[in-house]
């Protein structure tokens, strides 16, 4: 984080070095100069000392890199570094260096003019908040299909350990086998679950996983750098299909056309070309209209819009156009993004990519001296042997010093080229590289969830959780004696990579033959980091939103491993604030406790404790404390004179430090405000109450002045500091803070608020009720239970409470044509539901499954295929997806078998018109032998005997039921046409319209 001086010599030092407030410098420089002095000296000491430790061996290695002197290694950045480096690979290669660009600030997209032009980055996300440690019970929603894959691919999946990341023969393992049966007999039981619940209830065909999780970090090794090597990624490379025309070699034939997608974002200004052009020509005609400009010598000229540069006009002209934007189309500017294939030449000169292949292997080999000495020094622990401990410390030093100034340079290689000015720019390049990295991410992050809980995605890696019983870690023993260890999960992803994003069209050129040779490069690999303690995840306090990069990890030890965007890392926060997370994070709070309810309660305690804090106004503690704790210190990169009509808390603080100090600091850039948020005026808003901290510190009369001025109250009586302050704004900032690490994840994970002072936010009080409320549907299991088994027994029903064919026949007639004949899943139980209710649950969950994938094969799954691209378009689309709200219902008079229903959608602004036809059904009463007769017959194949209690309980010998369109039945029925035959005794009909 941004830290001062005086802090990162705590951190680094371990020393307290020597503190003067700023405010009493002059003041000490008067009366007490030797104090004065030796603060100053403490400072130099600090420098020099944090330089020689943590800067001088970086710049040293550095300097053995790039071919400039170690002070300006010192002063330049990181893009001119790589720059000066790919300059000087450059010539050694022997290639030309392309000129910077000028890029035109005037250019338009699609007829409008753009404001910026650039591409999709990495992706950042944070899925969950809360705490998760290992001995924490988790719910795993398991994918049988995705543990199907990876049962598929397991021997696969090995081979590619082996041969490609091991670099070994697979027959060389001795106990390959062993390990290929030991995780084949590990995924085969997470296909099954291992809880009652057996479903997840809103992720039908998951299988419910209880256990202990791992924690791991799977993360890309040099993602970008690997990108740009595995694809033959470069600035010069990127070319166009009438560049490709142009080529002396046959692209066909050559194969040396790569193709790779990334997706563009433009942000266009609503104004079209014709209105820039018409707001051009109007500042270009204007003779009365005049602009400052700063000719060379620095005088300030004003000038007519012709008379300007280019840039200043192209300034001018832009400013115009977003006034024109907000007053016609009343909104600036638009985003659109696309999807858009460049062609990499994988035949272009390839210095830049050598340069970063050499830098990438130079670097894994200062990496691996750094364990070989790290190896050695562990040796010499415990042993008088000063000497070798000291050479080992020394050697370790200077390698993670060339390592680290290598990592430096090799992750400047990507972000150079989209640095304005530089030689080898390319937005096509970078564009592809984050794209690439941000398609692989979610891959893996699509794939976790079938199979673990993922927690945070970072730019190249996955937070997630995996369960105890998922394949993890083997040892792979080799005939020569030596072993390799297998990370199972990170093989699994490392596969699916060079599956996709393998490189088949690599050439290079072969200076032997004379010859380009083309061979499949990838270079990327997923590395595993784990397993972790315990991980921390904040929360948001605005509804459905996550807060990403901000999260805590803890290993085994209970060490804090990596502690990412917390306000403990910021400037300028409140002390209190800061405190508070170091306390938390730092103690290890969230370690203790054996059940989530207690590792809140004891965040909880720190939490109450700081709070009270504030509910006591600080009465243990000395004003400067008080001070120290809620005071903010914010420094301003301009002048008060140049921040104009701007409004900010260090803008007033600095107003009325010059009524103390003199109206000459209202000049003076990077002011540093002291400054605390006073009570009154009330209702002001909090910009318009800082007040500075050394009014307390001024006489008496003065401070009586200043404070009844400042807030507005010309009675007021206590000027003491307590008073003043405006101790509920500063509890709100606590509670904020509280808010997101303890309270929001302690409820969003089923537990109590652990600190009931701070307030929950009303989205989230809502959810709680809704989670909580007893009238939300019970779970199917509280209403089994074991009886009897009847003996069935039809039962009659009246034909007038028919509301559906779903007669006990007509539902046996029907099951046989909807489900499969032979099937495992359709063999009947072993026990019975009131034996096993548990096993007979899960029988017809497998038994359900068949019947969705029977169905999804019927001639239906195709019907509603022709009506999605015919009827249900784009337009259509809500009928599909939602439920229908019938309005109304008419006839039509033109067609007796069809009504038009008009519909609507609970997300749809529109109304349909749709026809639909109506059946009758007719119910026939027949003597017994005409009945047979008739079923026996071609006209009688659509009817059905059944059972049913006619109206009035009149007698009947056999009771048909026939569905008839309305077409047939006007023509038959009502014309007395073939149903009325020999033997026909009664007709009745249901559902009458």
């Amino acid at each position: 984080g941004s830290r001062g001086l005086k802090m990162v010599t705590k951190a680094k030092l371990k020393y307290e070095p020597v503190e003067l407030d700023p405010e009493l410098i002059c003041e000490y420089a008067r009366t007490r100069p030797q104090e004065l002095a030796t603060y100053s000296v403490s400072d130099a000491v600090a420098t020099y000392y944090l330089y020689m430790k943590l800067i001088h061996n970086f710049i040293l290695a550095l300097a053995t890199i790039i071919p400039v002197h170690g002070d300006d290694v010192l002063r330049a950045g990181s893009g001119t570094l790589c720059e000066a480096l790919l300059m000087a690979e450059a010539y050694r290669a022997g290639v030309v260096f392309p000129n910077k660009p000028v890029e035109n600030p005037i250019t338009f997209v699609d007829g409008r003019l753009v404001e910026t032009l650039t591409y999709e980055g990495g992706r950042v996300e944070c899925l969950r908040v809360g705490v998760f440690r290992k001995e924490f019970l988790e719910d795993f929603p398991i994918d049988p299909e995705a543990v199907d894959i990876l049962l598929a691919d397991l021997e696969k999946t090995l081979k590619f350990f082996v041969e490609i990341e091991a670099k070994k023969k697979v027959d060389d393992c001795t106990n390959f086998q062993e390990i290929l049966d030991e995780c084949r007999s590990k995924l085969e039981r997470l296909k099954l679950g291992n809880t009652a619940d057996g479903q997840v209830p809103d992720q039908p065909g998951r299988v419910l996983w209880r256990e202990e999780p791992l924690i791991y970090h799977l993360d890309v090794g040099a993602m970008y750098p690997n990108i740009i090597l595995s694809h033959r990624l470069q600035p010069t490379a990127m070319v166009t299909e009438d560049f490709c025309a142009a080529c002396s070699y046959d692209p066909e034939e050559a194969k040396c056309q790569h193709r790779m997608k990334w997706k563009a974002r433009n942000d266009l200004f609503k104004a079209t070309k014709s209105d820039v052009q018409q707001i051009r020509a109007q500042l270009e005609g204007s003779t009365t209209q005049r602009y400052e400009y700063k000719d060379y010598r620095g005088a300030i000229r004003r000038v007519t819009y012709n008379e300007l540069p280019e840039a200043d006009k192209a300034k001018q002209l832009i400013d115009r156009v977003k006034f024109f934007c907000q007053k016609a189309y009343k909104k600036l500017k638009t985003s659109h993004e696309e999807v858009r294939e460049d062609i990499i030449c994988q035949r272009e000169n390839s210095f830049y990519v050598d340069t970063v292949r050499n830098f990438r292997d130079r670097r894994y080999v200062f990496k691996g001296e750094v364990k070989k000495w790290t190896k050695e020094m562990k040796k010499w622990e415990g042993t008088d042997n000063l000497a070798a401990i000291r050479n080992a410390l020394d050697m370790m030093a200077l390698n993670d010093s060339l390592q680290l100034a290598h990592k430096c340079i090799l992750n400047s290689f990507y972000g150079y080229v989209m640095r304005k000015g530089a030689r080898w720019r390319s937005m096509k390049m970078a564009g592809i590289t984050t794209y690439t990295g941000s398609s692989l991410i979610k891959e893996a992050r699509a794939f976790v969830e079938r199979v673990g809980l993922p927690l945070e995605l970072d730019t190249d890696g996955i937070w997630c959780m995996l369960p105890m019983s998922f394949p993890d870690k083997f040892k792979m023993k080799f005939q020569d004696g030596s072993t390799e260890e297998l990370e199972y999960s990170n093989t699994v992803l490392n596969v699916r990579v060079h599956d996709k994003y393998t490189n088949h069209q690599y050439q290079d050129f072969n200076k032997t033959t004379g010859h380009w040779e083309m061979h499949s490069e990838n270079s990327i690999f997923f590395e595993l980091d784990g397993p972790y303690k315990c991980m921390v995840l904040p929360a948001s306090t605005e509804e459905d939103r996550m807060l990403k990069k901000r999260y805590a990890v803890f290993t085994d030890d209970g060490d804090l491993s990596e502690l990412k965007g917390f306000e403990m890392k910021r400037r300028g926060e409140l002390r209190i604030i800061q405190i508070f997370q170091e306390e938390i994070f730092k103690q290890g709070y969230f370690l203790k406790g054996k059940t989530r309810e207690e590792v809140y309660n004891h965040a909880g305690e720190v939490a109450n404790r700081w709070f009270d804090v504030l509910d006591t106004k600080g009465a243990n503690m000395l004003d400067e404390e008080v001070v120290d704790l809620i005071s903010e210190k914010k420094s301003m990169s301009k002048s008060v004179e140049d921040s104009g009509g701007l409004k900010a808390t260090a803008i007033t603080c600095a107003r009325r430090l010059a009524e103390i100090l003199g109206s000459q600091i209202l000049q003076d850039k990077s002011l540093t405000c002291h400054l605390i948020i006073s009570e009154k005026p009330f209702g002001a808003p909090t910009t318009e109450r800082a007040v500075p901290v050394q009014v307390f510190n001024a006489e008496p009369k003065v401070r009586e002045a200043l404070l009844k001025k400042w807030l507005k109250d010309p009675s007021l009586q206590d000027f003491d500091l307590r008073s003043t302050i405006d101790w509920d704004y500063y509890k709100k900032r606590l509670g904020v803070c509280i808010q997101k690490i303890i309270t929001i994840p302690a409820v969003s994970q089923g537990c109590m608020n652990p600190v009931p002072r701070v307030p929950l936010p009303e989205w989230l009080m809502k959810r709680v009720r809704v989670w909580n409320d007893p009238r939300k549907q019970k779970d199917i299991r509280n209403f089994l239970s074991r009886a009897a088994e009847p003996t069935p027994k039809r039962k009659a029903a009246e034909i007038e409470d028919l509301g559906g064919d779903d007669t006990p026949d007509a539902t046996a007639r029907r099951r046989p044509d909807t489900t499969p004949t032979k099937t495992l899943a359709a063999a009947s139980p072993a026990a019975g539901l009131g034996e096993d209710p548990l096993g007979w649950v899960r029988h017809q969950q497998r038994y359900w499954r068949e019947v969705r994938a029977e169905a999804s094969k019927s001639p239906w799954a195709t019907v509603a295929q022709k009506l999605s691209g015919d009827f249900f378009s784009v337009q259509n689309g809500p009928l599909l997806t939602s439920p229908w709200h019938i309005v109304g219902v008419e006839t039509d008079h033109s067609d007796a078998s069809c009504l038009h229903a008009w519909v609507t959608t609970q997300d749809a602004k529109r109304m349909w018109r749709i026809a639909v036809e109506v059946d009758r059904k007719v119910f026939v009463s027949m003597h017994h032998e005409a009945a047979i007769a008739f079923l026996k017959s071609e006209a009688g194949g659509a009817a059905e005997r059944v059972e049913l209690v006619p109206p009035r309980n009149q007698t009947v010998e056999t009771l048909l039921k026939l569905r008839l369109s309305e077409v047939v039945f006007q023509q038959e029925v009502r014309q007395n046409a073939a149903v009325f035959m020999d033997g026909v005794t009664n007709m009745f009909e249901a559902e009458v319209p």
